[in-house]
């Protein structure tokens, strides 16, 4: 996609639809939802517009954070990631005609990621593609047009990161069967209210392939466990 056609995007059923186009930011909503059970994760309890989040390990972890906000009537974009596709979107509970995919923006991609987040909610890039200075002017501009950054991938000093950890696939039987649940453990750490690390142990996919908690609550790595009781 060129920066021309960028240009255009207002002018198209696509992009041009987006929720809060032409609002400035102050007026729209500070938070945007996501899944019950990840907003443990989050200090503010969802996306906090004019943030940078960074994903890493896990693709269907990305789709999972899009998808209440989209549902929810936000607009999203994703630049850059050719392996993301509608269906799996869809899969995942994102309101895939509120998404914009760009999978090979070229030469231009920082370009093409400044345009999308002036006027879209929230827009994933592939944090291996771009430089640090260039990853750093992004975010700076993410905060000033009140959009939400998801870098997939390390990214330099992101408000918050959510890094997968252990993956465990269940459902084969003895030879036979099919996958049918994932289990992962999510950590959460980032800047300010975020330096505290969390995690939390969900099944993504879960039983109807969205995501389900494995676990009742995300517990603080520095939280003291309590003692059991004797007998």
């Amino acid at each position: 996609m060129s920066v021309t056609a960028l240009g255009s995007l207002a002018r198209t059923t696509g992009v041009g639809v987006a929720s809060g186009l032409g609002v400035a930011p102050a007026d729209r909503a500070r938070v945007l939802p996501v899944h019950d059970e990840l907003a443990g994760l989050f200090p503010w309890g969802g996306l906090r517009r004019g943030s940078t989040v960074a994903v890493r390990g896990s693709v269907s972890l990305l789709l999972a954070v899009l998808a209440e906000a989209t549902a929810a009537g936000s607009w999203a974009a994703v630049v850059g990631i050719p392996c993301l596709g509608v269906q799996a979107a869809a899969e995942y509970g994102v309101a895939v005609d509120r998404l914009a995919l760009v999978p090979r923006p070229g030469s231009q991609a920082g370009l093409v990621i400044a345009a999308l987040l002036d006027g879209v909610d929230l827009v994933a890039v592939p944090a291996a593609e771009l430089s640090q200075a260039h990853a750093r002017r992004l975010s700076a501009r993410a905060r000033h047009r009140g959009s939400v950054l998801l870098p997939y991938g390390e990214w330099p000093a992101a408000d918050l990161e959510l890094t997968c950890l252990d993956v465990t696939w269940s459902g084969l039987g003895d030879g036979a069967g099919h996958l049918r649940q994932r289990e992962i453990t999510v950590q959460a750490q980032g800047r300010g209210a975020a330096a505290r690390p969390t995690r939390t142990n969900l099944l993504l996919p879960g039983p109807g392939g969205t995501v389900r908690p494995a676990y009742p609550r995300v517990r603080s790595l520095l939280e003291p466990r309590q003692p059991r009781a004797a007998g």
